[in-house]
């Protein structure tokens, strides 16, 4: 693992460097190779909240979970374990139902990367698109399509439908559950 951790509002002496490191190595156990990735932290300060953002972008995989307390020490831990329930929660889902289909039994899981993030800013009459990303759709079926965008804290994600091989939406609902839209074909 290869760390950037940079600070805003705050200094990232050795020692804050050197816990964040070995915290977040921790996560290598749930692997069955070294993670040769790199590891983004960003730590900041505001109003005295002391705030951590780590992402790791992996082939097929995107982790990333972001925490806040009044120690910094805390919201490390905080956002260690927060990183470790997401990898055994999709780890273990993701593996019972490739199991359930005859797959090979040490799938992780074919997860996208992140989801279409366009940021939209309102400037007099017109929408200026301020960013766009380009991703490849892998099939999955929208079982595995929530799971990703749970674990990416996004409130939508867009996917290729296994089933249909057609463009599908899943978003969270203001109730908590659910929703997935598909195109209508005529």
């Amino acid at each position: 693992m290869k760390f950037n951790i940079r600070g805003e509002n705050l200094e990232v002496t050795g020692s804050i460097r050197e816990y964040v490191e070995r915290k977040i190595s921790k996560l290598e156990r749930y692997f069955d190779t070294p993670l040769t990735s790199d590891v983004h932290v960003n730590l900041s300060v505001y109003n005295d909240e002391q705030r951590i953002e780590v992402t790791i972008p992996m082939t097929n995989l995107l982790l990333r979970g972001e925490e806040q307390h009044l120690d910094l020490y805390a919201a490390i831990d905080l956002v260690v374990d927060k990183l470790e329930r997401q990898i055994r929660k999709y780890k273990t889902k993701v593996n019972r139902k490739f199991r359930q289909k005859g797959s090979p039994k040490h799938v992780f899981a074919e997860l996208e990367r992140e989801a279409n993030n366009i940021a939209l800013e309102e400037a007099s009459d017109e929408i200026d698109i301020v960013r766009t990303k380009r991703f490849n759709l892998k099939p999955m079926d929208s079982e595995e399509a929530v799971l990703q965008m749970d674990m990416l804290g996004h409130a939508f994600y867009v996917f290729t439908n296994a089933d249909s091989d057609e463009t599908n939406v899943v978003y969270r609902r203001k109730d908590g559950k659910y929703g997935l839209i598909e195109p209508e074909v005529d």
